[in-house]
């Protein structure tokens, strides 16, 4: 009977060390780290026993089912990759399986040729599986994906088209920026200089016609595709033509950071310092620096009536502030700006308990407000960024996994 006992106590053991891996030592500042990461894990393994691979959680709808992301929504690519960073904070390998799974099964999306979006789709999910096992069977996707993304490259106008809609000329957002990493990765795995090219051309004109005197930058840029001349600068996302959405800030932020490292061309850093101060220094920006959905909304400080926050906004901000940090000699105040986001993600208002908010990770998120859609609720995207912050910070502080 002791034996017994002692077999079912060294198993128990084992299993309770495996689902709360210790993240380091017991340093007390990284405690919060340690539960999250905690956290991170149970939920991760719940949602990919509970959904289906090509069918990914993508929010919450209002009578409390839950949003799926079939293969041409352009979230779809977000919980793929939020299993494969899971796999990397906890280093279960159950993880790295189900992110296998559900990755494979977006193969078709190579085909899909209109939208900027195969970024988000393809890079976030095959991109990663590529990026941590280095098993090539990952790589036809992605070539296909990344011509079909080039393919979209104007000359005359200098960008990427964004959305192919008819009552637009040529449309560029300011979302697009995100989907550059995709071009310079596949120009140097498939050899494709003119990737590189069309990335550094976006980049460029964008800087040139999306971006105010305060390094705020528009949503929407619609040029005419014969002449390259801007027709309206304007949103489908923010309060007015001429608000800072809060999330298009951060793609700014999140993209021009990106380009600098791939480049290392002075424009884009000093462009992603630029837009970095204008989101830290912000007199809306709450004290706990998780922006409401439009840093222009009337009542941003309202703490009575407080706009919906958007934790997306949030953790794509902290992601790119701890690239920026490891990139610039004063990188330190990035650094610190984007841990008090993560801390302040990673606490009981944001961060879902275990077992809760359909496995999701963070809550009140904000995905398009003037359409009433999906407005103070969990997305797959928030859920990405937050855990590819969480695993630059680990880098960054040298946390053991």
């Amino acid at each position: 009977m002791k034996k017994t006992f002692n077999l079912f106590l060294v198993l128990f053991t084992i299993t309770l060390s495996a689902f709360s891996k210790p993240v380091q030592n017991d340093d007390p500042s990284l405690l919060w780290f340690k539960k999250t990461t905690e956290v991170i894990h149970f939920q991760l393994n719940k949602a990919a026993q509970t959904y289906k691979p090509g069918k990914n959680p993508r929010s919450i709808n209002p009578d409390g089912t839950v949003r799926l992301a079939g293969l041409t929504d352009w979230t779809t690519g977000f919980f793929p990759g939020s299993l494969w960073y899971g796999y990397e904070l906890t280093g279960d390998k159950t993880l790295a399986s189900e992110a296998k799974n559900f990755t494979l099964a977006l193969d078709s999306i190579r085909n899909i040729k209109n939208t900027h979006d195969v970024g988000f789709m393809l890079y976030c999910s095959y991109g990663n599986a590529y990026r941590i096992t280095g098993d090539k069977i990952y790589l036809p996707a992605l070539a296909d994906g990344a011509a079909n993304l080039y393919a979209r490259f104007n000359p005359t106008v200098g960008t990427i088209r964004s959305w192919d809609f008819a009552w637009l000329h040529y449309p560029v957002i300011i979302d697009n920026m995100m989907n550059l990493e995709y071009l310079y990765w596949s120009a140097n795995e498939f050899n494709k200089p003119e990737y590189t090219n069309a990335a550094n051309t976006h980049a460029l004109t964008t800087i040139k016609n999306h971006f105010r005197k305060d390094y705020s930058s528009y949503h929407l840029v619609d040029y005419d595709a014969k002449t390259g001349k801007v027709i309206h600068k304007g949103t489908h996302q923010g309060v007015t033509d001429d608000s800072a959405w809060a999330r298009g800030q951060a793609w700014g932020l999140y993209g021009y950071t990106m380009c600098y490292a791939n480049t290392k061309n002075p424009k884009f850093l000093q462009q992603a310092e630029h837009i970095a101060s204008f989101i830290m220094n912000h007199p809306r920006m709450p004290k706990d620096k998780i922006p409401v959905w439009d840093f222009d909304v009337h009542n941003a400080m309202d703490t009575e009536v407080l706009a919906p926050r958007d934790a997306s906004a949030a953790a794509v901000i902290a992601s790119a502030l701890l690239d920026l940090s490891t990139q610039v000699k004063d990188g330190k105040k990035y650094a610190n700006y984007a841990e008090d986001i993560l801390k302040s993600l990673s606490s009981d208002a944001y961060l879902a308990k275990p077992g809760e908010n359909s496995y999701f990770l963070l809550k009140h998120s904000v995905g398009a407000f003037l359409y009433n859609s999906e407005i103070d609720t969990p997305l797959d995207y928030a859920d990405y960024y937050y855990l590819e912050a969480l695993k630059r910070y680990a880098s960054i502080k040298k946390i053991e996994i």
